[in-house]
């Protein structure tokens, strides 16, 4: 059986590896993203309820606004993170799919922002635009999530120290 190791290049170089270590967006990306992912959760359980229930709309739309608001500081934030560890602001090969369903997700928050702001949408409509939001924000997460995961795979281990 292959390691992932043997199956894929690394995520990587040791140059930017050491960028990223270096850089102190990383820890704001770490930060981000786990209060991008509560803020996610609370606003998936109030849309659900309103959109079951027909209540709490008020309480549904600030939380969609909210999630979308740390969507956009993430947002700007990985862009640096990714110009100090890659050179480029989005797109650097190693992320470019991740980028890619980002700017997806980023474009259906802003459509509900839109939609929210120009009376465009009615309320059900409105809501269901943030669960396809939701959703692509789910995949994009997972697309982390893996990534990360084959980072912390393929980066080397630290020489054993020997007596």
């Amino acid at each position: 059986m292959m390691s992932i190791n043997a199956q894929r290049p690394p995520l990587y170089t040791a140059e930017q590896r050491r960028r990223r270590d270096a850089s102190k967006w990383t820890l704001v990306q770490g930060v981000l993203a786990p209060v991008q992912f509560l803020a996610f959760l609370i606003s998936l359980a109030l849309v659900l309820y309103t959109l079951a229930t027909g209540e709490g709309y008020v309480a549904a739309t600030a939380s969609v606004v909210i999630k979308t608001l740390i969507l956009y500081a993430i947002m700007i934030t990985g862009a640096i993170w990714e110009k100090h560890v890659f050179g480029r602001w989005l797109f650097a090969p190693a992320f470019w799919w991740e980028d890619a369903v980002s700017i997806l997700v980023l474009a259906l928050h802003t459509l509900y922002i839109a939609a929210l702001v120009t009376g465009a949408l009615a309320s059900q409509a409105l809501l269901l635009l943030a669960l396809a939001a939701y959703a692509t924000y789910c995949v994009n997460a997972a697309q982390y999530v893996w990534k990360f995961r084959l980072a912390r795979l393929s980066t080397p281990e630290p020489a054993a120290v020997t007596a």
